[in-house]
């Protein structure tokens, strides 16, 4: 059996081949080869390694992991605890590495609890009062949130559409109130001008058109009436 590096070695390797999800390097003294995921390329994301590396580079890694898989030994190295300069060792007590293989473990694979959306009923249910189910079918607890079905861009636009065509119905009905308003006005001054006009006139025929012979007629000098006058009587002795 081919001696292997020890795990947590650092050696230098060729790369011998690069892919969509790495790179594989040659081991020195032997002729397996080990994975640098893209993961451990850099620090960075990376999303094309063959923008990192080239078949043919050398570069400085670190075996950081084994595992047998259907008789075979596949080893995992990264770049990214190394110094691609001087070879030297930037994660020294494996920090670094724990911490991803925590995050590894934690991750979980929700694709298989996907929810399908199916045909959506015209049906208001009495519990929540929302759309789409029957009240026997309600997923709402008393007190819990409201959930509503999303309104599709199209009656978005048209309810949209309905709010502007309603506000110019409005500002043309405010727009008529005022004409009418506006004409009442006009009505009412007009009005108000004939009737003080017929007033002037009828006070000015009045005036001029007083009979001659019903008018009372004034002397000059006032008529007196004759005194009468007073008998003296006698008194006899």
């Amino acid at each position: 059996m081919e001696p292997l590096p020890e795990l947590y070695s650092i050696f230098q390797g060729e790369v011998a081949a690069v892919t969509d999800y790495g790179a594989f390097i040659r081991i020195p003294g032997c002729r397996k080869q080990g994975l640098v995921h893209r993961s451990h390329m850099s620090s960075c994301r990376v999303e094309n390694p063959a923008e990192i590396v080239d078949v043919g580079d050398k570069v400085w890694v670190k075996l950081i992991g084994r595992e047998m898989k259907e008789d075979k030994l596949k080893l995992s190295l990264s770049m990214k605890v190394v110094h691609q300069g001087t070879g030297k060792d930037l994660d020294p007590n494996n920090v670094c590495l724990d911490q991803d293989e925590r995050k590894r473990r934690a991750f979980r694979d929700y694709t298989s609890q996907k929810i399908t959306l199916e045909a959506v009923l015209n049906t208001v249910c009495k519990k929540c009062g929302c759309k789409g189910h029957f009240a026997k079918e309600c997923f709402m607890q008393p007190g819990g949130t409201k959930y509503s079905l999303i309104p599709e861009e199209e009656e978005e636009e048209g309810a949209a559409a309905g709010r502007e065509g309603d506000k110019k119905i409005s500002q043309a009905e405010e727009s008529s109130k005022k004409r009418k308003k506006e004409k009442k006005k006009k009505k009412k001054h007009k009005a108000k001008q004939s009737s003080e006009s017929d007033s002037d006139s009828s006070a000015s025929d009045s005036d001029g058109a007083q009979p001659s012979s019903k008018r009372p007629r004034h002397s000059g000098t006032p008529s007196k009436a004759p005194k009468k006058k007073k008998k003296k009587k006698k008194h006899r002795k």
